[in-house]
């Protein structure tokens, strides 16, 4: 299967295990990834609320980069997905916005037709691939092995935008982890913001937020916590520590990215996955993935 595949900003800097896991795993489950490699940032929320008329032409250019390619656009960020979300939904529904857009893009030698879907790499697995499709590639797994799912909120809300599942009661995550043969660990913070964006504006807030899901996951019986989201893996790992200092307990809880555990369970190098960039070791864990 081709997909038009937007790495998104945080993938090809900050996390970039994240996209190195994600073009292997994808390339083992039989996904074609097509790089979009003149693709800009999608503008997140800031761009959004400030200038409106850019963001949506901004996100009808990767949009149209997309169409070229494949009927399929995929993001390995909830920030992404969400903000290409609404701008093809806009897109589509107002001719205005949707002219004005293609005005610019003209120029480009680019036009918007609307011809494609956003799905986030959980998504595809899900709906495209399928668990039991899924469970056949699966050589590894990790019995008993607790794993707190950490969703984020800009993959599940707002739901008329994304709609993929009850924001409320999410289970995509948990079904997951249970083909792993491992134990999804239930707790409140699951779906609640992991803090990011509030990093400019109040660095105290996000830290705590983060330190927050992180011991509630771990008051739970977490050994461990998957996301699907660089930004919400960069508060959960990278500022851990801090979180740790500021709440001075340790919690030492390892995070994975998604397509990493996926990566182990297929059976892929360990080295290949680069978890030598994480904050909080994960090198404990490993030897849970045994062959089946």
């Amino acid at each position: 299967m081709n997909v038009a595949y937007f790495a998104g900003c945080s993938p090809q800097s900050t996390t970039k295990e994240l996209d190195a896991s994600t073009r292997r795993t994808a390339q083992a489950l039989g996904f074609q990834l097509k790089d979009l490699r003149e693709a800009t940032c999608c503008g997140s929320v800031e761009l959004k609320l400030n200038n409106a008329d850019l963001f949506h032409t901004l996100n009808a250019r990767t949009l149209a980069m997309a169409e070229r390619e494949s009927e399929v656009l995929m993001t390995v960020c909830n920030t992404c997905q969400l903000m290409l979300s609404q701008a093809n939904k806009r897109l589509k529904e107002d001719g205005e916005v949707r002219e004005k857009a293609n005005r610019i893009l003209a120029g480009m030698g680019l036009k918007y037709e609307g011809r494609v879907e956003v799905k986030h790499y959980l998504w595809l697995l899900l709906s495209d691939l399928g668990l039991e499709r899924l469970a056949e590639r699966i050589s590894k797994t990790a019995s008993g092995l607790k794993v707190a799912p950490f969703y984020g909120c800009h993959l599940l809300r707002p739901k008329e935008a994304l709609g993929f599942e009850d924001p409320d009661e999410p289970h995509s995550l948990e079904d997951v982890i249970g083909i792993l043969e491992a134990m999804p660990v239930n707790y409140p913070g699951k779906t609640k913001c992991c803090g990011f964006h509030n990093l400019p504006y109040d660095k105290e807030l996000a830290i705590a937020l983060t330190g927050r899901y992180l011991l509630e996951a771990k008051k739970a019986g977490a050994e461990c916590m998957v996301t699907p989201c660089p930004l919400c893996f960069t508060m959960l790992d990278g500022y851990q520590p801090e979180a740790e200092k500021r709440l001075k307990t340790s919690i030492n809880l390892p995070v994975f990215h998604l397509p990493q555990l996926i990566g182990l369970a297929l059976g892929l190098d360990p080295e290949a996955l680069m978890f030598g960039r994480h904050i909080v070791p994960v090198g404990g864990l490993l030897g849970r993935f045994r062959g089946r």
